[in-house]
Order: C-alpha cells, then sequence, then structure tokens
C-alpha cells in the first residue's frame, strides 16, 4: 500500500472513529433527530444489549441500576430545553419537556408520560419497601420509579424519578 493510500485511509478513519466513541460516550444523551419508533416489542439477547448500550446505560437499563443523584446525566437535563426523551436502548417516545419539572431530588423528573404505552408500570419490593417501577413498555428496560401524593404542584401530583442515562434527549426543531 502507497504512502497516498495510507493517508487517505487514515483520513476516513480518524472521524468514523470519533463518531464511534462519542455514540457510546455515557454522558451524552441528545440526538438531533427522534430515533425510529419501534412498531412492537424489541427483544435482544443479553449480548446484543451490552453491544448496543454503555456499560452505565447497560447497568440502569438491563439490571435496574441507579445512575448518582445531580450526575452528569442531571446536570444535562437541566440544561436541554424543549423536546422529547426516548428510551436510551429501543427508540421508544417515553416523556415529553412539556410535563418535565424540578422536583429538587437529582434525578430527571416528570410529572406524566407523553406517551402512556411506552410505559409500564410494575411493584417493586426491592428496597424493602413498596414502590412502582417504571420500565420501557416495549423493551423492558427499567427507567426509574414513580412516587405519588408527594405535594409537588403538578397536575397529577406524581413524580416519574427517571434514571437520565435511561433517555435519549430530542430537541425540538427551530421553527
Amino acid at each position: 500500500m502507497g504512502m497516498n493510500a495510507l493517508r487517505i485511509l487514515m483520513a476516513l478513519a480518524l472521524p468514523l472513529s470519533l463518531l464511534a466513541c462519542q455514540a457510546r460516550e455515557p454522558n451524552k444523551h441528545a440526538m438531533q433527530t427522534p430515533p425510529p419508533e419501534p412498531t412492537g416489542p424489541v427483544v435482544k439477547t443479553d449480548a446484543e444489549w451490552k453491544q448496543q448500550l454503555s456499560s452505565e446505560q447497560y447497568r440502569i437499563l438491563r439490571h435496574a441500576g441507579t445512575e448518582a443523584a445531580h450526575g452528569a446525566a442531571y446536570e444535562e437535563f437541566k440544561k436541554q430545553g424543549q423536546g422529547t426523551y426516548h428510551c436510551a436502548a429501543c427508540g421508544a417516545l417515553l416523556f415529553s419537556s412539556e410535563q418535565k419539572f424540578d422536583s429538587g431530588c437529582g434525578w430527571p423528573s416528570f410529572y406524566d408520560p407523553a406517551k402512556a404505552q411506552n410505559v409500564k408500570l410494575s411493584t417493586d419490593y426491592s428496597m424493602g419497601t413498596q414502590r412502582t417501577e417504571v420500565t420501557c413498555a416495549i423493551c423492558g428496560g427499567h427507567l426509574g420509579h414513580r412516587f405519588d401524593g408527594e405535594g409537588f404542584n403538578t397536575p397529577t401530583d406524581q413524580r416519574y424519578c427517571i434514571n437520565g442515562g435511561a433517555l435519549t434527549f430530542v430537541p425540538a426543531p427551530k421553527p
């Protein structure tokens, strides 16, 4: 292989490798356009989920993990304007900035889902108490928990306390 061919190959490979690293960066949870909306259940092997998700996303979405309060994903969330929030695993629409509020808890909070059929609620006893777990109804990914009756001045008095790492933000189109 000649020197010019090698330079061309390197020039093409560098931007692609940077894009690959950027796509798996765990604290970058934004896209410019909405992901394709799944048309049915999304089922993958554990190995496929590990390949697709960052290690933090995998821990949260596939093993019901919880990110640290007031972490990088939450700081990003606070700065995000109008837009929609999708499942980081399957792309399903989950929440909207229209239902976003600052609960002061250190995790993204919403008072209602944007697309209720994409959000599944179930009883969770994992911490020695009864809670309501929130999962993606399309892929089964763990999102967080819902708390009721906490006295927030919202239309539902519910707090969907969601891990930022489980979400992908898509900004609203600019007029």
